[in-house]
């Protein structure tokens, strides 16, 4: 606990409003506390919020959910929702690595994740397990290329060489690249990201939880 408290003070310096939670259940009423009933919230794919029950939370009815994922929507529908994601009163997702510096670490496949996080949606939430927690962004860029990316292929069942192999195809290359990979058009990894200060103070919160969450 003594390390996300630490991390904490260190994302507050970052710009970034920060809070420890012990367990899932702590994150998610602190996710309640920060949302405001009636808002127009959004949020990235993430096994995170569905671990911490956020997911079912935005669905609750409380919320106006720009839900892209919607069971019954066409596709069409679904783009639209995602675009309209950028006028939301929140956005929720998690971070596939977060720094001891307080940077946050993030690669996407279509960048839809990843350019909300930067920019548009009004307040942007964060709930990060503390097995996502990295010493420097080389750190985070290792994780992503032999934790993340190979299980969320597994995840969406995606075929390409991470999910066959467990690892990047970089790293058997001998690549030293943070954007090298697979050829594959059902690559992941193609929008990297590294937020390091915030200049709309408060603008993202970053829930710290002390258990291991999502990938």
């Amino acid at each position: 606990m003594e390390k996300l408290l630490t991390l904490a003070e260190v994302l507050e310096k970052n710009g970034m409003t920060a809070y420890v939670a012990e367990n899932k259940a702590e994150a998610l009423e602190t996710v309640k506390g920060i949302l405001k009933e009636g808002a127009t919230v959004a949020c990235g794919g993430s096994v995170t919020l569905s671990e911490c029950g956020i997911w079912d939370l935005l669905k609750s009815g409380s919320y106006v959910f720009l839900d892209r994922l919607e069971e019954g929507i066409s596709a069409e529908e679904s783009e639209r929702r995602m675009r309209e994601v950028f006028f939301a009163d929140f956005y929720l997702a998690s971070s596939n690595a977060v720094t001891l510096g307080g940077e946050l670490y993030n690669v996407d496949g279509k960048g839809n994740r990843v350019s909300a996080m930067m920019f548009g949606p009004k307040k942007v939430i964060l709930v990060i397990g503390k097995n996502k927690i990295v010493d420097n962004i080389d750190a985070a860029i290792e994780r992503v290329k032999t934790i993340a990316a190979p299980k969320n292929c597994l995840r969406l069942g995606i075929d390409n060489y991470c999910a066959k192999k467990g690892h990047c195809v970089s790293l058997d290359e001998g690549s030293s690249s943070p954007f090298s990979g697979c050829n594959s058009p059902s690559r992941i990894c193609c929008e990297h990201t590294i937020i390091g200060k915030q200049r709309e103070k408060g603008r993202i919160s970053v829930i710290l939880v002390n258990e291991d969450l999502g990938y």
